[in-house]
């Protein structure tokens, strides 16, 4: 695989012999029985975009926790425009000009854009909020941002694309010379990408160092001027952009080499398993009909807001249709809830794992058993030592790494999470696999695994339906593709092997 095209980048302020704008060095963090952080160096400089990049657990929250203030390092220093930083705690933090925006973002939905840029900064005048001058002061950070955002809207109202705006307003309004955006994009559309690039540029000519943590190694190539690997709690290697190619940044981020990012193994196609017809509801499905074989892998992809994890939902009973069938195996299905397509052998892993595909505060073991207990049940009562066995096989299987089957979910990595979630699925021997977004969030050694279990389930005849909005890979793990927009299938692509992304985007727009 060749390298990505690369941008050309603004020069950034990175001789030798500057001082950096950021220079943490020998951070050491520590928790009960895990070292998280070994004598770890990051060095950003102003001007410059910075990728940091790793698996999950190889220590870029810890890292960035310690920037923040929200942890305090066991060992190392910071120092900021040269000089040193003595960070404690988030206020520290912000005043030393960092600010983090996280993947979730810490913003009040009922307050308007204005109000939460300057919660907890607001300027009053004989004991009155200075309103007028706070929206002027909002509306002259978004047109320094370059996006118009109107300063008096809830941002409840807002898309997830405006809410960042209104985060990266909030961080230049506390001067903020370092902002740490992680995972930005996870949300966003292509169009939505394009602008926080446009933004992050503007920052970068403003004299702003930017770090960026991302999973999503194309966006690295696009808009880094280097890139910074850690892995085990440990800085790898840092490297000019330009300087290294996509196999080589994952080779040091996963410690072995992947001859092949996208594993797609051929299975045996059989006969139609799943068979949907003139599925609807409302305008957010509209007439969807399509067919899974056994052993195929059928993608379905489009822009944000198509129709594909709406159509999952009714075909896993989540939601009721206005009007179409279900088939599996040529029996006609009367699925009307969740619980009915379980019985009949369907499952969802859902786009949010986190809030749909996993109860957080339980174990892993009791995720693993929520739709199982009847298999291991007598008498009402649950056979606990029997649940530990099978779910023993998968944590072997599925190489989930925990420490104990007690392990609360909420403590898992992503890829970790989702492969919890796809056991839980497998031990309810489902014959329809239906994952959303199963990559979203997870690094690419997880990545990795998951694709190597889809093989395997399309092996074994399952019927999988990968709804993705990565066409990198949706191009490379299925046997199939189908394009949606606005609630209908618009079109459908049976060569993969010669199928291009520009192709798939010139059906997702209608």
């Amino acid at each position: 695989m060749t390298r990505a095209t690369q941008p050309m980048h603004p020069a950034t302020t990175t001789r030798p012999d500057d001082v950096p704008l950021l220079a943490m060095r020998g951070i050491d963090k520590s928790f009960p029985g895990v070292r998280a952080l070994r004598e770890v160096d990051l060095t950003l400089h102003a001007g410059e975009v910075l990728a940091l990049v790793g698996e999950n657990g190889a220590g870029k929250s810890t890292l960035i926790k310690v920037l923040s203030g929200a942890h305090l390092p066991d060992a190392g220093s910071i120092h900021i425009h040269g000089q040193p930083a003595a960070i404690g705690n988030p206020i520290d933090a912000q005043r030393a000009g960092v600010a983090v925006i996280y993947q979730e973002f810490n913003l009040v939905p009922s307050l308007s854009a204005r109000e939460n840029i300057f919660l907890g900064q607001e300027r009053t005048r004989a004991g009155f909020l200075r309103h007028r001058d706070e929206h002027r002061r909002a509306a002259a950070l978004f047109e320094r941002v370059g996006v118009p955002v109107d300063p008096d809207a809830p941002c409840r109202t807002l898309t997830i694309a405006q809410q960042q705006v209104v985060e990266i307003a909030k961080a230049l309004s506390l001067d903020a010379r370092i902002i740490v955006m992680d995972e930005p994009s996870a949300t966003l559309t292509g169009q939505e990408v394009a602008r926080l690039f446009a933004v992050i540029r503007d920052l970068r000519a403003q004299g702003i160092g930017v770090v960026y943590i991302s999973h999503r190694l194309d966006e690295v190539f696009e808009i880094a001027d280097r890139v910074m690997v850690m892995r085990d709690g440990e800085h790898i290697a840092t490297r000019p952009i330009a300087e290294i190619d996509r196999n080589g940044l994952i080779e040091r981020m996963v410690g072995r080499k992947v001859e092949n990012e996208f594993p797609k193994q051929h299975a045996p196609i059989g006969k139609e398993r799943l068979v949907v017809r003139n599925l609807s509801r409302g305008e957010k499905v509209r007439d969807v009909s399509f067919g899974v074989k056994r052993g195929e892998v059928l993608a379905m992809t489009g822009l944000v807001g198509a129709g594909r994890t709406e159509t999952a939902r009714l075909i896993f009973g989540a939601d009721r249709p206005d009007a179409g069938t279900v088939e599996l195996d040529g029996r006609r299905l009367d699925v009307r809830s969740p619980r009915d397509a379980i019985r009949n052998g369907i499952c969802l892993l859902t786009e949010d794992r986190k809030a749909q595909g996993l109860v957080l505060g339980l174990s892993v073991r009791e995720n693993f058993a929520l739709p199982n207990l009847g298999q291991w049940s007598r008498m009402g009562f649950v056979i606990h030592r029997r649940e530990r066995e099978v779910l023993g096989r998968y944590v072997q299987s599925l190489d989930i790494k925990i420490p104990h089957q007690d392990q609360l979910a909420r403590n898992l990595s992503g890829g970790n999470q989702q492969k919890v979630v796809l056991a839980k699925w497998l031990a309810s021997n489902s014959e329809v696999v239906i994952f959303d977004e199963p990559t979203r969030g997870i690094d690419v050694g997880a990545k990795y695994e998951i694709y190597l279990l889809i093989n395997e389930l399309a092996a074994q005849g399952k019927a999988i339906v990968m709804i993705s909005s990565e066409l990198p890979e949706v191009l490379g793990m299925s046997d199939r593709i189908l394009v949606m927009h606005e609630g209908r299938i618009t079109g459908e692509i049976t060569d993969v092997a010669a199928a291009t992304q520009e192709q798939i985007m010139n059906l997702a727009v209608g």
